[in-house]
């Protein structure tokens, strides 16, 4: 017995890197896997391979149960076929992984606009889409009766949660997914549904030119993914994970630090003065990588 036996499982994103890690590890467990991949180069160019399909083809070797989607899941068209075929195919769905995104990294001074959309399109909204429409299902399987074990695990990084040198439009990208995974976790538990996100270090086509000497491995991140997007991650809601390797960490996020209240309006002079002494005496900020 898997820990995912009979759930389906949509993977974005999985036809490499830590989709594919994580779209095995389900099947492996016992899940049904929608595997999407656009197919695209690391800054988001399609290239027109077959590595949805690929994937597919090494879970049913293995003796699991898969089908391939490669539209764009940044569409409302994509996003709604995505959901779609996992109903159509397996007449269900479980557990939404989003994991699709590139990258196109400059410093800020040289990043264009079109740049800062295509980032923030595929990584943000590449989220939005496919998560909405399956808490459409969700919320619809809820109001006829029928009991929802929705699962949804968003991929974030440390870029998005301390900042990243020459990456100012994949680290808003990614401080915007913390933030739709915290509302939509609130929103969507009356239909049975928990929102987590990971915020992964493992070495891919993504970070290997960063970090070409990381030893941790995209294989090394999917168990936990696998957990979250299981019936035993009960209770699991809302929270942030960092997986790197053989560690874990859950992050925490912004809490109220040492605090003052005058009563009534301050001055700038004043409101200058007691921010340094509050400052003092706060935890000071994770570095920002690569400063």
């Amino acid at each position: 017995m898997g820990l995912c036996d009979e759930r389906v499982v949509i993977v974005t994103g999985g036809g490499r890197g830590l989709g594919r890690a994580h779209a095995l590890a389900f099947a492996a467990e016992g899940a049904k896997v929608v595997v999407n991949d656009l197919d695209v180069g690391l800054d988001g160019r399609v290239s027109g391979g077959g590595a949805a399909a690929d994937v597919v083809a090494e879970i049913r070797a293995a003796g699991g149960e898969a089908v391939a989607h490669g539209g764009d899941i940044a569409s409302e068209q994509g996003a709604a076929t995505l959901v779609r075929i996992a109903l159509e195919t397996y007449g269900r769905l479980d557990t939404l992984v989003n994991n699709a995104g590139f990258l196109r990294d400059r410093m800020l001074v040289n990043l264009t606009e079109t740049d800062f959309d295509a980032v923030l399109r595929v990584h943000v909204k590449g989220h939005f889409l496919p998560l909405r429409h399956a808490a459409a299902y969700w919320r619809t399987e809820t109001k006829e009766g029928r009991e929802v074990v929705g699962r949804v695990v968003n991929t974030t990084s440390g870029a998005g949660l301390l900042g990243s040198v020459g990456q100012a439009n994949y680290a808003a990208a990614k401080a915007g997914i913390v933030g739709l995974t915290l509302v939509a976790a609130a929103e969507l538990a009356r239909y049975g549904v928990q929102v987590n996100a990971i915020a992964p270090a493992a070495r891919t086509r993504m970070t290997e030119r960063a970090y070409g000497d990381l030893a941790a491995l995209p294989e090394d991140v999917s168990p936990l993914v696998v957990w979250l997007g299981s019936a035993a991650s009960a209770g699991v809601t809302g929270r942030i994970f960092e997986a790197e390797g053989g560690r874990l960490t859950v992050m925490e996020g912004w809490q109220a630090g040492p605090t003052a209240d005058k009563g009534t309006r301050w001055t700038p002079a004043e409101a200058g003065e007691t921010a340094l002494k509050l400052l003092a005496s706060a935890t000071p900020p994770g570095p920002v990588y690569g400063a």
